[in-house]
C-alpha cells in the first residue's frame, strides 16, 4: 500500500545556485544533500509541509546519457517543463518580499477567477505560479 508522494523533482542546470534560490530567496530548508561520485541527490522541503521534498537534480549521468541530459536542460531553460505552484496567504505581499529578494518575476500579480496571482521562474528557467489561496472558513462552534 502506498502512502503518498514524498518526493517531486525538478531538473536545474547548477544544483548550488538552485539551492541557493530556494533557501536563500523563497524560504526553503534544506533536507538532504548526499554525493555518490558525480551523483548529488538534492532536497529542499517548505518549512510548512515536513513530509513533502522538492529534489534539486542536474540531468546527466548515471540517470541520462548526454544528449538526453542536453535536451532536458534546453526544455528547462526555455520554459517548457509544467509550472508548479506555490500557495501564499498574500500574493501582493509575497511578491514585494520575493521582488525584495532578487527574485525576477515573469508576471506581476494579477486579480482573476476570485484570487490573486503572478508568476515567476527560478534560475534554472523552471515556471512558478503563485497563487493566493482563500483563508479556511472557521468551523462554528456550539454554545
Amino acid at each position: 500500500m502506498t502512502r503518498g508522494v514524498n518526493t517531486a523533482g525538478l531538473y536545474v542546470r547548477d544544483q548550488d545556485e538552485a539551492l541557493a534560490f530556494y533557501v536563500g530567496k523563497l524560504g526553503f530548508i534544506l533536507h538532504t544533500d548526499v554525493r555518490n561520485g558525480d551523483y548529488r541527490w538534492l532536497t529542499v522541503q517548505h518549512p510548512e509541509q515536513p513530509a513533502f521534498q522538492l529534489g534539486l537534480f542536474k540531468p546527466g549521468p548515471p540517470v541520462h546519457d548526454a544528449a538526453t541530459a542536453q535536451t532536458l536542460n534546453e526544455m528547462v531553460a526555455k520554459g517548457a517543463m509544467p509550472p508548479l505552484v506555490l500557495a501564499v496567504d498574500d500574493c501582493r505581499a509575497a511578491y514585494a518580499r520575493m521582488s525584495e529578494c532578487g527574485v525576477e518575476f515573469t508576471q506581476e500579480p494579477v486579480e482573476r477567477y476570485g484570487r490573486v496571482d503572478a508568476g515567476f521562474r527560478d534560475p534554472s528557467g523552471n515556471g512558478w505560479k503563485m497563487i493566493e489561496t482563500a483563508a479556511k472558513p472557521q468551523s462554528r462552534s456550539s454554545k
